[in-house]
C-alpha cells in the first residue's frame, strides 16, 4: 500500500463503525486500536494492531510488531517502548495500558500461539528470519 496512513485510517473508521470488527484481510483477526505519541514528533497516532488475548488475565493482550514481515520494526513499537504506556480501544471499550516487552522463551511461546490463531504471522517470521525477531509487547490494563 502506497499510503499507510490512509490505509490505517480506513481500518480505524471501520473498527469504530462496527464495534471493533473489520472485514477484508483482517476479518476474524482480533484488532485493537493503540493510541500512542511519537517519541520524536510528539504527535498523537492511532495504529490498528492484531492482538492475542492472554489466556488467564482478561486485562492483558499481546501485540506483535510484525510490520508485515518488513526488515524494520514499526514506528508504533518504538513509541510504545519509549513511553511505557498507551491507551487502547478494544471492541467498544477504551482504557489505559502499561506496555512491557516480552522476550525469550515466553515471547516465543506467545508468538507461536499467535501463529496458530493467525497463520500469516508465520510468514512474517519467515521473512524476518536472520534480520530481526518480531517483538511481542504485553499491554496490561492500568485502570
Amino acid at each position: 500500500m502506497s499510503d499507510p496512513a490512509g490505509w490505517n485510517a480506513g481500518i480505524v473508521e471501520e473498527f469504530r463503525a462496527h464495534e471493533g470488527h473489520v472485514g477484508g484481510p483482517f476479518e476474524n483477526v482480533p484488532l485493537v486500536l493503540v493510541h500512542h505519541v511519537g517519541r520524536r514528533s510528539g504527535r498523537e497516532f492511532v495504529s490498528p494492531v492484531a492482538y492475542l488475548a492472554d489466556e488467564t488475565d482478561p486485562g492483558t493482550v499481546y501485540i506483535f510488531a510484525s510490520k508485515g514481515g518488513a526488515p524494520t520494526n514499526p514506528d508504533w513499537y518504538h513509541n510504545l517502548v519509549a513511553a511505557g504506556h498507551a491507551t487502547v480501544e478494544r471492541g467498544t471499550q477504551s482504557y489505559a495500558v502499561t506496555v512491557t516487552e516480552v522476550t525469550g522463551p515466553e515471547r516465543d511461546a506467545i508468538y507461536a500461539r499467535q501463529v496458530e490463531r493467525v497463520p500469516g504471522f508465520g510468514g512474517y517470521a519467515e521473512r524476518t528470519a536472520g534480520v530481526r525477531t518480531i517483538p511481542v509487547l504485553r499491554l496490561t490494563r492500568a485502570d
